[in-house]
Order: C-alpha cells, then sequence, then structure tokens
C-alpha cells in the first residue's frame, strides 16, 4: 500500500479525480448557449447583441421562441451563466 503526505493530505493507492460541479454546470450553460445562439442566427437576429441583451435586463424577449430557445435559456440562472462566461473567458 502506497501511503504519502502532501501538505497535510493524506493520499492511499491511486490518486483520486477531482470532480467540479461547476465544469459540468458550465458545459450544461455552455450547450444551451451554442443552441440559442444558432436559433437567432437562424432567424436572422444578432446572436452576440441579442445574449448580451437578455444577460443585462433578464428579459426573454431578447431571446426568440424559435426551436425552444427561450424556454432553454430560461432554465439557466442569470449569475450562473455570469459565472460560467467569466471563467470561460478567464480561463479558470
Amino acid at each position: 500500500m502506497n501511503i504519502s503526505f502532501d501538505k497535510g493530505v493524506q493520499s492511499v493507492g491511486e490518486p483520486t479525480a477531482i470532480f467540479s460541479i461547476h465544469n459540468q454546470k458550465d458545459d450544461e450553460i455552455r450547450e444551451i448557449l451554442q443552441q440559442v445562439y444558432a436559433a437567432l442566427k437562424e432567424k436572422g437576429y444578432n446572436p452576440v447583441n441579442q445574449l448580451v441583451g437578455y444577460i443585462l435586463s433578464e428579459d426573454p424577449t431578447y431571446i426568440t421562441t424559435h426551436n425552444g430557445a427561450r424556454s432553454l435559456i430560461r432554465r439557466v440562472d442569470r449569475d450562473d451563466l455570469l459565472q460560467a462566461l467569466v471563467r470561460s473567458y478567464l480561463n479558470v
């Protein structure tokens, strides 16, 4: 049995996989944003402008109902969306 101590943390055997709930949530948010972006683009809107308008105002009418995009974006909490965007932009 391999036991090692590193900075007060005991490790036994195989290294432990680190799981972050943020990574899973960020992946879900990314998928929703991509679908909403595609729906906005299909309808001829400027997707970035529409998404920024939605984020700033939380007014769902910035997002088209095409392909269920409005329902999708409303499944994401705006604070979670902003945090995911900042984490993604900063690569953290």
